[in-house]
């Protein structure tokens, strides 16, 4: 699943860093409920706040500052104002959208009802492809991403992902979008009917 950088030799990503509001509620979620180790606390100089590192596996880690002047959180601009499925996405521009985690495709439906009893809110299971809606109720082989959605405390939207096929150029077949594109495109993104979206692949 991996290609190549010839420009420069990077392995992967080192952490992400995301903002909560209440960084002794985030600790409790990221290690009770998801169960990543918190590896680094840090008080920030000047008063500034904290900044805490979790390990989320394959030497990779999340990463949490808190401020106690940040702005409050706004769904639609600093986070999706719904999971995928139930509702809209959109974020604004340099905005994350959401943090995927791999995990085995095989645990996708026991990880669902493990998060639901740890009184997690998540979506079904869903297995993206290329059909009108990209995703399917059933596995087959035009899968390729199964992905499970769920948010944390301050709704920063997660995702527990995995690659089912391997990549070839025949993947990459669309022109990216300019900015000059955004005339015609719908302005916000509309939940498709999940029913419909099973059944039409």
């Amino acid at each position: 699943m991996t290609r190549d950088n010839t420009e420069f030799a990077v392995t992967g990503i080192n952490h992400l860093a995301l903002v909560c509001r209440d960084m002794e509620r985030t600790v409790d979620f990221y290690s009770n409920v998801l169960g990543f180790p918190l590896i680094k606390t840090l008080d920030l100089p000047m008063n500034l706040g904290q900044h805490f590192f979790f390990d989320i596996g394959n030497g990779d880690s999340l990463a949490f500052f808190w401020f106690p002047n940040a702005p409050d959180g706004v769904p639609g601009v600093s986070a999706p104002g719904a999971m995928p499925m139930q509702g809209d996405i959109v974020t604004a521009v340099g905005s994350m959208n959401h943090v995927a985690f791999n995990v085995p495709a095989d645990k996708m439906e026991e990880y669902r009802d493990k998060l639901r009893a740890k009184g997690v809110k998540t979506t079904e299971v869903l297995n993206h492809d290329d059909s009108r809606l990209q995703v399917s109720k059933e596995m087959h082989a035009g899968v390729f991403v199964r992905s499970l959605y769920f948010q944390d405390p301050d709704g920063i939207l997660l995702e527990f992902a995995a690659w089912t096929k391997v990549f070839t150029e025949a993947d990459v077949t669309h022109k990216p979008a300019t900015a000059a594109d955004r005339e015609g495109f719908a302005t916000r993104s509309k939940a498709p009917d999940p029913v419909a979206a099973a059944s039409d692949r």
